[in-house]
């Protein structure tokens, strides 16, 4: 299931099972979170159904992920020597929550729309669940990484802070 995280890579982080690779993949939750978000704020204006927009996020959030993917694994083999199939191995293994972490906002656009909103309602309610998660992750990464209550609200604002950067996308752009 989970694995151990080690110590030694993550300074400051207590030894314990990750297995949601919440800590081990925390960059890609990040990356994943926003990208959606992003997709989501650049094609509610420019798409004419839920199924159109659902597949613009997919689309891109696997083209990105399969990026990062390939970029992983060919900077193993090259930086660690490592065969390019163990590479890709290590790679998928740290990637992987880039494409899971964009499952959170598309599932929120859906819930929302099965709840009765319109299109452009369902990625407002989305892109703010975003600043949500954004804020939330953050805050727990402070936590985490030992700091205090000031420290962590920091945190949260900055996390908070790129989420607001992507609703500015969407307003710019509709």
């Amino acid at each position: 299931m989970g694995e151990q995280v080690p110590a030694e890579s993550h300074p400051g982080v207590r030894r314990g099972r990750d297995v949601f690779h919440l800590v081990s993949g925390g960059e890609g939750i990040i990356t994943g979170t926003v990208v959606c978000a992003a997709v989501i704020a650049a094609g509610a204006g420019h798409t004419e159904s839920f199924a159109q927009l659902s597949a613009a996020i997919i689309g891109t959030i696997l083209v990105y992920w399969l990026a990062h993917l390939h970029a992983s694994a060919i900077g193993g083999a090259v930086s660690a020597g490592h065969h390019p199939v163990l590479a890709l191995r290590l790679a998928a293994a740290h990637t992987w929550t880039i494409a899971a972490a964009s499952l959170v906002p598309l599932a929120i656009l859906l819930l929302a729309h099965i709840g009765g909103a319109d299109l452009s309602n369902a990625a407002r309610i989305a892109l703010l669940s975003t600043i949500g998660l954004l804020t939330g992750y953050s805050y727990a990464a402070g936590r985490r990484g030992g700091l205090g209550a000031r420290g962590s609200i920091l945190c949260a604002v900055a996390g908070a802070s790129l989420g607001v950067l992507v609703a500015l996308l969407k307003a710019a752009l509709h």
